[in-house]
């Protein structure tokens, strides 16, 4: 018997799954596993509820509610869609619970630690009227390097 990890994609939670998140992401994993299962063996498939990004903070915005209101409901949707659809994770969880925050802090101090990441300056766009910086998806416009439409993380 071998031992199989299977890490799927994290889907934002900011919106209803859709059928590119099912087929791109979801059921190859679910497929995957299924069959490891048949042969024998034993199958850890992980995943969850990205609850991090602009795709959450903008369906906020849109809706006049909080980012973790926005959150709660789509991670309790995709938990119901994926028992409809009869995927099942041996872990299914969220990037907001504590286990998860405990788990990257400390990937991330490892990784400082042996050198892969360091603290450094970069130049970011920011909104003095918002009092924020902005993410890529709050600056669309004109690249300066190719002149095609972009967004601030694009080109």
């Amino acid at each position: 018997m071998e031992r199989i990890f299977i890490g799927v994609a994290w889907p934002y939670a900011n919106g209803s799954l859709h059928l590119g998140t099912l087929a791109g992401a979801l059921l190859p994993g679910d497929i995957f596993g299924r069959y490891q299962r048949m042969k024998g063996n034993e199958v850890l498939m992980v995943s969850g509820s990205d609850e991090h990004g602009t795709p959450i903070t903008i369906t906020a915005e849109k809706e006049g509610i909080s980012p973790q209101e926005v959150v709660d409901r789509y991670h309790a949707e995709h938990v119901q869609n994926l028992k409809d659809f009869g995927i099942q994770f041996e872990n299914f969880s969220r990037t907001t619970g504590d286990f998860h925050k405990k788990v990257v802090r400390e990937f991330i101090r490892t990784l400082h630690k042996n050198g892969y990441i360091y603290p450094r300056k970069v130049t970011a766009f920011y909104c003095e009227h918002c009092n924020r910086f902005l993410p890529d998806r709050y600056v669309e416009g004109t690249c300066s390097h190719c002149g095609g439409k972009a967004r601030g993380d694009q080109c």
